[in-house]
């Protein structure tokens, strides 16, 4: 007879529905939206760059909106194709082991084919984007976020690598809706390269014994002892680009009060609160740049192009 799952919510199922309910656990877990933080990490860029052009040109919201939903499954894409080629160090960690491609619940090919699928529904999303935009989507899929699982097997600073194949994602939002890139947008693209290096640092330091045994190279263990006074510099970066940018975009004192003095305020609570040490305490200060700073920054570029649309109105 076949064992029900463990699950309770899965156990009030015939067999059959309880199967199918755990294969679609399974593909919700490798797209990572089960732990939402890795996802929004990686979608938050794009989404502060959309919401700058979109003030810049007026954009109607319904535009705003489908734009946003290309960003989301972009995300998505990144996070499955990273497990793909992780798969052989994430069994080796006692924290990803369990992920489905690495633990072999899902093969190489049906992840592959669940990748394809989103990568499908992205570019089916932005077909009649203009060639400048295409050009930067292909470099931001292909040989940036497509080689960044190897560079951790050759440098410690594979977060280098990440942070321009990520928020490559500021200047496509911008060449997606105006066929441009201002330099307010290379701006926050340098800025947000920083957040980058400061939230996937601690996100390293969780591993640090693993890494060091499967051979996995970081700037958690690059830096050492001098973390948090290296991540301070990170933050001080990144508040600065979050202030020029919107200087240089026009942006009104909305953005400025809740965007910038409130990210600042949440950075700074960070580095006083996470201890480095603690895989615990570095997860969760991950998940707080997942759910809130990336939230706070982008809540005052949404509110403050709203405000502009409505006085338009």
């Amino acid at each position: 007879m076949a064992k029900r799952p463990s699950n309770q919510f899965v156990a009030n199922f015939p067999i059959g529905t309880s199967i199918l309910y755990r294969q679609i656990e399974l593909w919700i877990e490798l797209t990572r939206i089960g732990k939402f933080a890795g996802t929004m990490v990686v979608f938050w860029p794009f989404a502060w760059g959309l919401t700058m052009a979109a003030r810049s040109i007026s954009m109607p919201l319904l535009h705003f909106f489908s734009y946003m939903i290309t960003g989301f499954f972009g995300a998505c894409a990144g996070c499955v194709w990273n497990d793909i080629l992780d798969r052989s160090f994430d069994a080796q960690v006692a924290r990803t082991k369990y992920r489905p491609v690495a633990s072999g619940k899902i093969n190489v090919f049906g992840a592959a084919m669940f990748l394809s699928m989103h990568l499908f529904l992205m570019l089916s999303l932005i077909w009649k984007v203009n060639r400048f935009a295409w050009t930067i989507g292909l470099l931001a899929v292909f040989p940036l976020t497509g080689i960044y699982p190897l560079m951790k097997r050759v440098t410690y600073w594979p977060q280098a690598w990440l942070g321009i194949a990520i928020n490559i994602g500021i200047t496509m939002s911008w060449a997606c809706t105006t066929g441009s890139c201002p330099k307010s947008s290379f701006v926050l693209s340098g800025g947000s390269f920083f957040w980058t290096l400061w939230y996937d640092t601690i996100y390293a330091c969780q591993d640090k014994k693993d890494d060091v045994n499967a051979g996995v190279k970081s700037t958690a263990l690059l830096f050492g002892n001098h973390i948090k006074a290296i991540l301070a510099i990170f933050g001080t970066i990144l508040i600065s680009s979050l202030l020029l940018s919107g200087v240089m975009n026009g942006q009104s004192p909305i953005y400025f009060v809740l965007g910038v003095i409130g990210g600042a305020a949440h950075l700074c609570w960070q580095l006083y609160t996470v201890d480095i040490d603690s895989p615990k305490s570095c997860w969760q200060m991950f998940e707080a740049n997942g759910y809130y700073f990336g939230a706070i920054v982008e809540a005052g570029l949404a509110l403050d192009y709203v405000n502009a649309l409505s006085v338009q109105v």
